[in-house]
């Protein structure tokens, strides 16, 4: 089985220009999914820039609670993050970039695995194909 009919990609948040309030993705529903996966990249290394994740019970993240532990600072300018969340104890999550210092994020994506129910749809934004033992040629 491939990866692509296991797996769901979602644009959580479109890159954003240089600045220095926090970024905030879109709220990600964990249903029918055991993990899930943000990663993006941070254009200027600081301590006071850092993603960590977030977890709630409520659709709007009105409870939304910070997950020990995730709080993860890139080490060098234009690295990328990767944060992997197995389980999380509730419903529905939310990565936070905060900019201590003036910065500019690349798209920041949510990698959901481990399906429940197989196949998945990617994202709206997602324009994904699946091949399979494909014939050298044209691409």
């Amino acid at each position: 089985m491939n990866i692509s009919k296991n797996v769901k990609l979602v644009l959580a948040k479109a890159a954003s220009v240089a600045a220095t309030s926090a970024v905030t993705t879109d709220v990600i529903d964990m249903q029918n999914f055991e993990g899930v996966a943000f990663f993006g990249s941070v254009a200027v290394v600081d301590a006071g820039n850092y993603v960590k994740v977030q977890q709630g019970a409520l659709s709007n993240m009105g409870d939304a609670a910070d997950l020990e532990g995730t709080k993860l600072s890139p080490g060098d300018n234009g690295d990328s993050f990767f944060t992997d969340i197995y389980r999380p104890q509730k419903r529905y999550v939310q990565a936070v970039v905060t900019r201590g210092t003036s910065s500019a994020l690349g798209d920041i994506y949510a990698l959901l695995y481990t399906a429940r129910k197989a196949p998945v749809t990617h994202g709206a934004t997602i324009d994904a194909e699946t091949h399979i033992s494909p014939e050298e040629g044209t691409a």
